[in-house]
């Protein structure tokens, strides 16, 4: 059985995965001080109320990560209570050539994106990962990562403008039934949620233009649901993308690892 671990700003997601299926997964918030024992007894006691599952059935272990500092802890994690050394993804995933001016800044998280959105629909493909920063993602014909896009999530705007606006309150994320808003409260959540699907449809719009190739829009992240019926730029909403990619990126550095 694989455990997938992929580390992001905000939460950290492990997926229990056997025969190439996700059995179980769970989140916890992103920490660099949590240590291998604390993950372990954690993971202990969820994996025991999912079946009286048990860290023994673990053979191996990958680890996406966004975050430098949580590796050294859930590198132990593995070592000393999976008895398996770790597979990292970095830049030199078999079979996905980095087509940027500098391959070894291509974050985890997209490549992940990348292999995931690939092996499911194809190329060429835009992946459009709603998280702590909103990044879109182009993959080639052949599942080559070609560079993207970077902004900021919509978690941060809401953040932002609470933090740097005196009398702006804290808001929920919520879909508002009109784009004029009449109150304070109605007037952030407009211009954030479609102030976002704005952003999101100009950016599918101007990527595709200068790709100049009909492109497969696929949408994944925290957040990512919040859009599902409010745009019709985006052809799949699928938030199994990420474990995806990491159970396929497993499967490739293993059969390296074998040869």
């Amino acid at each position: 059985m694989l455990l997938a671990i992929d580390v992001g700003n905000t939460n950290t997601v492990f997926a229990l995965v056997e025969d190439g299926v996700t059995v179980a997964q769970w989140r916890a918030s992103t920490s660099a001080r949590r240590t291998a024992d604390e993950y372990a007894v954690w993971l202990r006691q969820l994996m025991d109320l999912d079946g009286g599952r048990s860290l023994g059935e673990v053979t191996s272990c990958i680890i996406a990560t966004v975050v430098p500092q949580a590796l050294f802890n859930l590198r132990n994690l593995s070592r000393r209570y999976l008895n398996a050394e770790p597979m990292i993804v970095g830049p030199d995933i078999p079979g996905v050539p980095v087509r940027i001016d500098r391959p070894s800044e291509a974050g985890a998280d997209r490549l992940v994106g990348a292999v995931g959105g690939f092996v499911t629909y194809g190329g060429p493909l835009i992946v459009v990962d709603s998280g702590t920063a909103t990044t879109f993602d182009i993959v080639g014909a052949d599942g080559g990562f070609e560079g993207g896009v970077i902004s900021p999530g919509i978690n941060l705007s809401v953040q932002a403008l609470h933090t740097a606006a005196a009398r702006l309150p804290r808001i929920a994320i919520e879909r508002p039934d009109k784009v004029i808003g009449t109150d304070t409260v109605g007037a952030m959540q407009a211009g954030v949620f479609w102030g976002y699907v704005s952003l999101i449809e100009g950016l599918i719009d101007r990527i595709s233009t200068e790709y100049g190739a009909p492109m497969t829009v696929v949408a994944t992240g925290g957040v990512s649901s919040l859009f599902k019926d409010a745009t019709d730029k985006i052809h799949h909403f699928d938030p199994d993308l990420t474990i995806r990619g990491l159970t396929e990126i497993a499967r490739r550095l293993e059969a390296e690892r074998q040869r």
